[in-house]
């Protein structure tokens, strides 16, 4: 049986299945308390229920891009854990950017499956769970007092206050994610002017065009919100802008 298949089988699928039913129960269990809380609040459950299901339909679309992860990533890993990891706790640009680099590190190169063996899968799993757990962590230790900082005076009586000045955090987050996003684009505009050693420019120029179609379209969702006030389109703009950009990708292939 190929690593692939094993990746597949009926004991995995049993495996991520029940931890993702306990944490789908979970959920169901907060919703129920939440509702009963805010009709002991006074809320109107007519306001309530309305809430409910705006959120449930929210919650499709933007869903769409986790589904496409899962797709993206259960050639080389199976479908089961792809599906666990990103129902969980995850995010798609950090699920497959450090399985691609735990692959590196494997000595397999990329999310391969015929490269794929089961020791660089258990390598990849590992560094995709160890690595996201921290946010747990560190926010059972430190998230009372960042709450304060950040305007929350009582995080207990959720009694807040305005606080508009943007912190280092703040500026950390998007200073990374702004280098992190210039590496990926300089990698490929690198192994496009040079992927034989030369400036030859006659490397691989798709994944260009799809970052430019994918900026692009979350541009248009941007202006959209913040100029036209239109908040509720940022709940599609990732999984928009996906949808799109893989597509482009799928018909400059045809052409």
């Amino acid at each position: 049986m190929s690593v692939i298949a094993e990746l597949n089988s009926l004991p995995l699928y049993l495996i991520c299945g029940a931890i993702i039913a306990f944490v789908a129960v979970i959920c169901v269990v907060f919703i129920v308390r939440a509702y009963k809380a805010g009709v002991a609040m006074g809320m109107d459950e007519k306001v309530l229920k309305r809430v409910v299901t705006s959120s449930a339909t929210f919650s499709i679309l933007p869903g769409v891009g986790i589904l496409l992860g899962v797709i993206a990533l259960s050639g080389s890993l199976g479908l089961p854990w792809p599906w666990l990891r990103l129902s969980v706790i995850g995010a798609l640009h950090y699920e497959a950017q450090v399985a691609q680099a735990a692959a590196e590190h494997a000595g397999i190169g990329t999310l391969n499956p015929e490269a794929m063996t089961a020791s660089a899968f258990a390598t990849i799993a590992l560094l995709m769970s160890i690595c996201i757990m921290w946010g747990m962590v560190l926010s059972v230790l430190f998230n009372r007092g960042y709450l304060k900082k950040i305007g929350i005076k009582n995080p207990d009586q959720n009694e807040t206050s305005l606080n508009k000045k943007s912190g280092f955090g703040d500026m950390a987050m998007s200073a990374m994610f702004i280098g992190l996003v210039s590496a990926y684009i300089g990698s490929y505009i690198g192994s496009f002017v040079s992927s034989d050693g030369l400036f030859s420019f006659r490397g691989d120029y798709l994944p260009l065009i799809v970052v430019f179609v994918s900026g692009l379209v979350m541009a248009i969702f941007v202006y959209l919100s913040e100029k036209k006030k239109k908040a509720w389109v940022d709940n599609f703009s990732v999984a928009a802008s996906m949808l799109i950009g893989m597509t482009s990708a799928v018909l400059i292939n045809l052409i």
